[in-house]
């Protein structure tokens, strides 16, 4: 069993990353991670990680070994359809060596969160509102901006439940 990633085992995790990279690179965490970073949860049992490219996980392997944590290599996109302007909303966390760290767009991270709906989804989810991280009228803007062609590659998903599971969430008295 993998030792779960405080936010001392996410910045050991990064700094592993950086020292084996081999040039510039983009790493984005996702999920648990920026829920660990930001404190917003004491640890998580896996980060979710994305990256410009793949070769900077070139020896992820053997780092989740020797750190023995989990990574699982995702993004919201691959669960919910893509919001306008992703790449203009990451949140930088810091650069070390070659390789600049931030949280992938917390507009995709809640969308992700609130289309999942788990209790510790919809914790994470409501800590980005109360932090001011997400908009939430920017946030109904961006969904209802998705193009129902957007929905073909995600068969579980429909429009109108995931504009419904938005408003459920936005309605709630601690999201607003």
């Amino acid at each position: 069993m993998r030792e779960v990633l405080t936010r001392e085992r996410m910045f050991r995790l990064m700094k592993e990353l950086a020292r084996s990279a081999r040039g510039a690179h983009r790493v984005f965490v996702v999920g648990g991670g920026t829920a660990v970073l930001l404190g917003w949860r004491e640890a998580t049992i896996d980060v979710d990680l994305h990256a410009d490219r793949d070769t900077v996980f070139r020896d992820v392997q053997e780092i989740k070994e020797r750190l023995n944590v989990n990574i699982e290599f995702a993004r919201p996109e691959d669960f919910v359809p893509p919001l306008r302007g992703t790449s203009r909303r990451h949140l930088f966390i810091e650069t070390i060596g070659s390789v600049s760290f931030y949280h992938y767009d917390p507009y995709a991270q809640l969308l992700s969160k609130i289309v999942r709906g788990f209790r510790g989804d919809l914790d994470d989810a409501r800590a980005f509102l109360r932090d001011g991280l997400v908009n939430p009228g920017k946030f109904r803007s961006l969904v209802s901006a998705i193009p129902d062609s957007a929905y073909a590659r995600y068969p579980a998903l429909s429009r109108r439940g995931v504009e419904r599971a938005v408003e459920s969430f936005l309605g709630e008295p601690s999201a607003g």
